[in-house]
C-alpha cells in the first residue's frame, strides 16, 4: 500500500529566518515551496490576479503585467481591511498551487492568518523563531526600510508567541542555538526520513 504524501509547513514571522531555515533544507536535498515566490510568480504570470488587484488598488499597482511592489506594500500597510482584501485574492490561487505541485514542505509567513493551515492539511506545523530586535535589524537590513517600517510589518502579523503555540516544533533562530542540532531534533520528532 502507498503512503500518502506527508505535509509540512515552516512559518514564523517576518525576519524569524525562515528562509534561512529552508536553505538549510534544501542542502539536505528537501525542495522547499515558497509562498512568497509562489505568490510573486502567480501574480506575474496570472491575467486575471493581475485584474483583480488592480481592481482593487487602482491601475498604478501593475505597470506592463509588473506589480509595483511599493505600490502593493503602501496599499498593504494602510490597514488590516486591505490587508485581508488582497489575502483573499492571492492566497487561494497559492494553495492550489501548492497542492497542485510535488512539494511536501511549504514556507509560508502568514500560514494561519492566510487560512492557508485550513486549505492544506499539514501533518507538522514547524515555527521558526528569533527575538524581536534580531528581526527588526534583519528586516531592515534585507529591505533597506526604516526601524518604524519593519515594526509596522511585524505588527500586521500574528505574534511570535501565538505562532510557536499553534506548532508542532519550534527552531530557535537566535544566532546562538545551532539550527542543524534542531533540524535533526525535528526529524526525529517527525519520524522523517530523507
Amino acid at each position: 500500500m502507498e503512503r500518502a504524501l506527508q505535509r509540512f509547513a515552516i512559518t514564523g514571522g517576518i525576519g524569524s529566518g525562515k528562509s534561512y531555515v529552508c536553505h538549510l533544507l534544501e542542502k539536505r536535498g528537501i525542495s522547499v515551496y515558497d509562498c512568497d515566490e509562489a505568490a510573486k510568480r502567480l501574480i506575474r504570470s496570472d491575467e486575471s490576479l493581475q485584474m483583480m488587484l488592480q481592481h482593487l488598488i487602482g491601475d498604478e499597482v501593475c505597470q506592463n503585467g509588473i506589480i509595483q511592489k511599493r505600490v502593493l506594500a503602501a496599499f498593504l500597510l494602510e490597514n488590516d481591511a486591505h490587508k485581508q482584501a488582497v489575502n483573499d485574492i492571492v492566497h487561494p490561487a497559492v494553495a492550489n498551487d501548492f497542492m497542485l505541485s510535488n512539494f511536501q514542505w511549504l514556507e509560508s509567513a502568514i500560514l494561519f492568518e492566510s487560512g492557508f493551515n485550513r486549505r492544506v492539511k499539514f501533518n507538522h506545523v514547524v515555527c521558526v523563531s528569533a527575538p524581536l530586535e534580531m528581526r527588526v535589524w534583519r528586516i531592515m537590513e534585507r529591505d533597506s526600510i526604516t526601524r518604524e517600517s519593519a515594526l509596522q510589518w511585524i505588527d500586521r502579523q500574528m505574534p511570535q508567541e501565538e505562532i510557536e503555540k499553534r506548532a508542532d516544533f519550534v527552531i530557535v533562530n537566535d544566532g546562538y542555538a545551532n539550527l542543524e542540532t534542531q533540524i535533526d531534533k525535528m526529524f526525529v520528532d517527525f519520524n522523517w526520513e530523507i
